[in-house]
């Protein structure tokens, strides 16, 4: 009997240190897993705004590379160079002088004003001032004769864009000039419609083009703005 009651006691025993045993402490448990995520996310690279940054695709598939801040900034290049071309009628290299290209689309649909230079209202002199003195800082004087004589000849088959070009009837003086762009196509204001572009092809201009000018300055500045351009889209080497 005795030795029964011991048994019954030790199998008591027994059963209470199972049910009353204890659990892991959660917050151990926690610090234990903690630290292989904190290790994990210190190994990731740091992310600049020159190196590609992977985002996750919305399905299945490679994480797809951010651009860079260089190719954001040629896109917006090429995104501008595409709308000049389309608004001036020309056939870009996209290595051409963009602030005289977006200046002058600005002045288009200017008005004709005789002896003027503003938006509201511009002859064909005070239009070429203003362009080159937003574009290249440089004052012309108002005057297309002025410009005439200030300017360096050049051969109509060779001109480039911001050379200006001049008209005359017969062997009158100069009366007329515009901003060559490209294409055989220039920029001027008209008397008969404002700022606009025409080709010299047009009968009339093709009849009155007297002689094409380079204004030294601009094309220096011109010069200087190719060099820095291909400077910057040369790839650097690792």
């Amino acid at each position: 009997m005795k030795n029964t009651i011991l048994y019954c006691l030790a199998a008591g025993s027994l059963a209470l240190s199972f049910f009353f045993e204890r659990a892991p402490d959660a917050s151990a448990t926690a610090r234990a897993t903690a630290a292989p995520v904190v290790a994990e996310a210190s190994m990731l690279p740091a992310l600049t705004m020159d190196e590609p940054t992977l985002v996750a695709p919305a399905g299945d598939g490679d994480p797809i590379a951010k651009p860079t801040a260089a190719e954001l900034a040629a896109s917006r290049d090429s995104l501008a160079y595409h709308y000049y071309a389309q608004t001036l009628g020309l056939h870009l290299a996209f290595n051409e002088n963009k602030d005289l290209l977006r200046t002058v689309t600005d002045w288009i649909g200017a008005p004709y004003s005789y002896g003027s230079n503003s938006r509201r209202g511009t002859d064909c002199s005070g239009f070429v001032t203003r362009v080159f003195r937003e574009v290249y800082g440089i004052n012309l004087i108002h005057s297309s004769r002025a410009m005439f004589s200030t300017t360096k000849r050049v051969a109509k088959s060779e001109m480039e864009t911001g050379d200006l070009v001049f008209f005359r009837r017969g062997k009158g003086p100069i009366y007329h000039v515009g901003i060559y762009l490209k294409d055989g196509k220039f920029a001027h204001s008209a008397t008969n419609g404002g700022v606009m572009v025409s080709s010299l092809n047009q009968p009339y201009y093709h009849r009155n083009f007297y002689a094409a000018g380079r204004v030294r300055a601009a094309k220096a500045a011109d010069e200087a703005l190719v060099a820095a351009a291909a400077v910057a889209a040369a790839p650097t080497e690792e």
